[in-house]
């Protein structure tokens, strides 16, 4: 993790927000809730500021890290990942491996909700069974698929029964798609997308979508992410300008996500704020369609693969602001190799064109590269048209691009409009296997018709190896068949920044390698 001088969290906050509260929900589930009385005075209160889209505060909801950053702040999971700690701790309960397919979670004793309901193991069968019927579309319910069953044979003991071995339980565990609610409260059968009501170390005290949300400590929340401060006033902004303005006026203590390259650099030397950078689990990433006669060819996909110069779209593009990434699965991660340098080695003009003459492709050939203005970023431009320089350049490509304004980009590129297209990726759980399914098993998310038995069975193995030195093992040599296929070419591994005032303790800590932040360490 790397500490500028002046530190900085991204969470910038425009004002304070409205001094009514209301709770978050009521004993039926409707959308009218009771109002809540004798809130506690909140004297360590940090005022925050984001770029973020916040969709829904329901876990059982779509999965964006707007989303995500409150509701891992307000609700509680059997496991977590603290800073600490690369592998999952307890948080509501201490869980195990009794078999295979067996894994047991103990709660701890006298869990609540802010309402004051009991917190118990149906509580939890509950929340996993609503999230997987609602199956909502952006949420990520099929990552539990391994899930046969859950059993409560009491009040603290809930039993994942498993279809087959899944190394991953631990790690979806501790994701907020894996929240527990309360099942007095929540639907069975909708989302509640505007309250929350969960036993995480804050309760929502004010929410507006779309413009802010005020959260204050739950004193009785039971886990290693207790709040260390009064509560939180977040407050969503338009773009970078206005994040930078919040956090060098005061009006916010913290910013996050959004900032561009220029007013990084401006908030570094400006001498006001102290920012704060750590790898992020963000990729970015180009990859071919399967559709397409031209990018079915391997020798095409190895070609460009070992053209491609990483340091100089890192440079050019995004100020040196990303790392140069030579996997799908970033450094952090375990198991990670860099297959693509290994494969590859240095961009190298003639080793192309000895894989085109093998392959017997005749050059330039014409590529078409997609990629979308807004969705991934004001670099985004600046990446592709230097990819295309530097595939033109070597005269062994002649490239067009084709601009799409997003969702119809996605929709193109998933139906293999393109030879090639720009995308991104953010993991929803914090393990190797989440960078490698969604581009190797069919039917995943972002699958371009690449097919592979040998991944795919690597992927088998990794999944049920319960040794993670053995895991870690088959993962490497699954990323190796990866950078030999190149379905997919890794350009560059993100960084989370964080710019604060001067008298905000304990940044480093809030930052999640998913992107997201839990704000229970910040002091002053």
């Amino acid at each position: 993790m790397k500490v500028y001088t002046r530190r900085v969290v991204a969470v910038a906050t425009a004002g304070v927000l409205a001094a009514s509260l209301a709770s978050c929900g009521d004993k039926t589930g409707n959308n009218s809730a009771p109002q809540q009385t004798g809130e506690p005075p909140r004297q360590l209160t940090f005022k925050v500021a984001t770029t973020d889209t916040v969709t829904s505060l329901d876990p059982a909801g779509p999965y964006e890290v707007g989303s995500r950053t409150l509701q891992a702040n307000l609700f509680q999971t059997l496991l977590t990942i603290t800073g600490d700690k690369p592998t999952p701790v307890p948080d509501a309960a201490d869980c195990q491996f009794d078999a295979p397919t067996t894994y047991t979670c103990s709660l701890k004793k006298d869990l609540t909700f802010p309402n004051g309901h009991a917190l118990t193991s149906s509580d939890v069968k509950f929340s996993f069974d609503r999230m997987l019927k609602l199956k909502t579309p952006g949420g990520i319910a099929g990552l539990f698929g391994s899930i046969a069953s859950i059993s409560t044979p009491d009040d603290l003991t809930a039993v994942f029964t498993l279809k087959k071995p899944d190394a991953r339980i631990p790690y979806l565990l501790t994701t907020t798609a894996a929240s527990i609610v309360d099942e007095e409260v929540y639907p069975a059968n909708k989302l509640m997308p505007a309250k929350a009501v969960g036993s995480g170390p804050y309760e929502l005290t004010a929410y507006q979508p779309g413009a802010s949300a005020s959260l204050t400590k739950f004193k009785a929340y039971k886990g290693p992410r207790a709040a260390q401060n009064d509560g939180i006033d977040l407050t969503l902004l338009p773009d970078s300008a206005a994040l930078s303005n919040a956090v060098t006026t005061g009006k916010a203590d913290l910013a996050f996500h959004g900032f561009g390259a220029t007013d990084l650099d401006k908030l570094r030397t400006g001498g006001k704020v102290q920012v704060v950078e750590a790898p992020s689990a963000e990729i970015r990433y180009f990859s071919f369609h399967f559709k397409s006669a031209v990018s079915r060819r391997p020798a095409v996909r190895r070609a460009v693969a070992q053209l491609i110069d990483r340091n100089a779209i890192a440079k050019k593009a995004y100020g040196d602001q990303v790392t140069p990434l030579y996997s799908v699965v970033p450094p952090e991660a375990g198991g990670h190799v860099d297959a693509f340098r290994t494969e590859y080695k240095e961009p190298n003009k003639a080793a192309a064109a000895a894989m085109l003459r093998e392959g017997g492709i005749t050059t330039p050939v014409p590529l078409t590269l997609g990629w979308t203005p807004t969705r991934y970023g004001a670099g985004a431009k600046a990446e592709v048209t230097e990819l295309k320089r530097q595939l033109d350049a070597s005269g062994l490509f002649r490239v067009t691009l084709r601009s799409v304004e997003w969702p119809r980009y996605q929709q193109l590129a998933r139906s293999g409009a393109f030879d090639l297209h720009h995308s991104g990726w953010l993991p929803d759980y914090p393990d190797p296997d989440d960078y490698l399914v969604p581009f190797v098993r069919e039917g995943a998310i972002y699958q371009n018709g690449y097919r592979s038995q040998t991944a795919n069975k690597l992927l088998d193995q990794e999944v049920a190896e319960q040794n993670q030195l053995k895991r870690e093992e088959i993962l490497e040599q699954a990323q190796a068949v990866i950078a030999r296929d190149a379905p997919v070419i890794p350009v560059w591994q993100g960084r989370l920044t964080v710019v604060a005032g001067q008298e905000i303790k304990n940044v480093t800590s809030t930052l999640n390698p998913l992107s997201y932040l839990t704000f229970s360490a910040l002091r002053k």
